[in-house]
């Protein structure tokens, strides 16, 4: 007998609570999401929804309630289960498991335990039951989590893909029985990742799809990986996954499957007033504080990709680094947020663009340790998006090239960088604590030349003190990164 099944899916939705204007068309917004959900609900028999991770963070409604406000919204769009995203951690390992007491719906991942005794944090699994049909679903979680959480010692993760790929199998032998008529990977590894962990899968596992988030990848087909789909929908609320599947339910398998992304606008989706309700309420207790201009720009400046150099990205290095006690700023890629900003920049505006407000640490490093760390920030990984990048205060200078690995040019100031020159250089809070994973250099010759300090307690503080004294600021590409191929 042939069932059908719809799988609803979202990953990455970053805090994106309210709809946009594209072309003239209202898109995304949570409530639209939420009413898209309901609306495939009401026409299709069987349907489940899963969230691939990373629900929380790029939002001033998610950051004033520390994820409060996040897990309240998520209540009311009511995914069949959800899986832990790197940005979960990002108030804490215990702020989040109060978060998830929070939760009425499940959050699911397998590989995030206590290292004094190996006890998981969270179930590993779920069996959803539709349509007498079951479905096993099984979290993962990116390596990144490790980063984030470098100071919870108990903390740990499996940290590679092959390690994660075992982790399934003994999901497979003890918990898939001959009743799991569908088995499903919900991770947050990023496409790269996925890829190489379908391909570690033992097909007897039986993993039918894995569905994923981390990377933002739009996808307009699924990737066929060792037999297994791939599949993820970008980033936000604009869009959403969709698996329509047909099952046997005698010969126990998929006989057929389409998939497609859904854009979510006016046109595709209705608005549940109920969640518009409460998404207004939350921006009312926010647009007090957080509506108020700190500053207008030149023009809008730009940050349209993590892997070069922008123009928002200099004018962050270059103001955390104006009248400090370093040389050089080395602000990292992905803690810039937004891809345009200005010329009138609000509260919010600032606050959703650095929301990861560290502390910035300053060590002394030798030009040979300089060179080092960057030749390891510009290696093959960094070109797919998915390492560690870097926007370099004014006066650095470098010249890589794709095809030879080399790099060509390395100066500050107009001079070329030397073996025995040393820098004081600055890096957030988050890069500091993996700054061996990160640059492939040694911390402890570094710490034994100067120890390393904290020489501002918030990035935001100095960001907004700039901007409140500063008008009119302009930032241009001028050349500190250029990429030869």
């Amino acid at each position: 007998m042939e069932k059908k099944l719809t799988i609803l899916h979202s990953n990455d939705i970053h805090g994106d609570f309210l709809p946009t204007v594209k072309n003239g068309v209202n898109t995304g917004g949570l409530a639209r999401l939420s009413g898209y959900v309901k609306k495939v609900r009401e026409e299709e028999e069987n349907v489940i929804y899963l969230n691939a991770g990373d629900m929380f963070r790029g939002s001033v409604i998610d950051s004033e309630f520390r994820g409060l406000s996040t897990i309240e919204l998520m209540n009311m769009l009511a995914p069949d289960a959800s899986t832990i995203g790197n940005h979960e951690v990002d108030y804490g390992v215990a702020h989040l498991l109060f978060l998830e007491r929070c939760a009425r719906f499940p959050i699911v991942n397998a590989d995030l335990y206590i290292t004094l005794n190996s006890t998981r944090l969270f179930r590993p699994y779920i069996n959803l039951e539709v349509g007498g049909m079951r479905i096993m679903v099984v979290g993962l979680l990116t390596e990144e989590v490790i980063s984030s959480t470098k100071s919870e010692k108990i903390i740990g993760t499996y940290i590679n893909v092959a390690e994660a790929a075992k982790e399934v199998g003994i999901m497979a032998d003890n918990y898939r029985t001959k009743d799991t008529d569908l088995f499903i990977l919900l991770t947050h590894i990023g496409i790269e990742k996925d890829r190489e962990l379908a391909n570690l899968l033992n097909p007897d596992w039986g993993v039918d799809m894995i569905i994923g988030g981390h990377s933002h990848t739009f996808m307009d087909q699924a990737e066929i990986v060792n037999g297994i789909p791939i599949v993820q929908a970008g980033t936000g609320s604009g869009q959403i996954g969709r698996f329509d599947i047909t099952y046997d339910d005698v010969l126990k398998k998929i006989t057929g499957w389409k998939w497609r992304t859904q854009v979510i606008d006016e046109n595709s989706a209705p608005v549940n007033p109920l969640i518009e309700e409460v998404v207004n309420d939350f921006k009312s207790l926010t647009d007090a504080k957080y509506r108020r201009v700190v500053t207008r720009f030149a023009r809008e400046l730009t940050h349209p990709t993590r892997i070069q150099e922008t123009e928002m990205g200099n004018l962050y290095a270059d103001l955390l680094q104006d009248e400090s006690s370093f040389d050089i700023m080395l602000m990292g890629s992905g803690a810039i947020r937004k891809k345009a900003m200005g010329p009138t920049v609000e509260y919010q505006d600032m606050v959703e663009n650095t929301p990861f407000d560290d502390q910035l640490f300053m060590l002394k490093v030798t030009g040979d340790e300089f060179r080092r760390m960057i030749q390891y920030v510009m290696r093959d990984d960094a070109w797919d998006g998915h390492t560690e990048f870097y926007q370099y205060s004014k006066g650095v200078r470098i010249v890589y090239r794709k095809s030879t690995h080399t790099l060509e040019e390395l100066s500050f100031r107009g001079k070329e960088i030397e073996d025995g020159d040393t820098f004081l250089i600055a890096l957030q809070n988050y890069h500091y604590n993996n700054f061996e994973e990160f640059f492939n250099v040694p911390l402890s010759p570094i710490k034994e030349r100067m120890r390393p300090r904290v020489v501002a307690t918030s990035v935001n503080n100095i960001v907004e003190e700039y901007f409140a004294t500063h008008q009119g600021l302009d930032a241009k590409v001028e050349g500190r990164i250029v990429i030869l191929d």
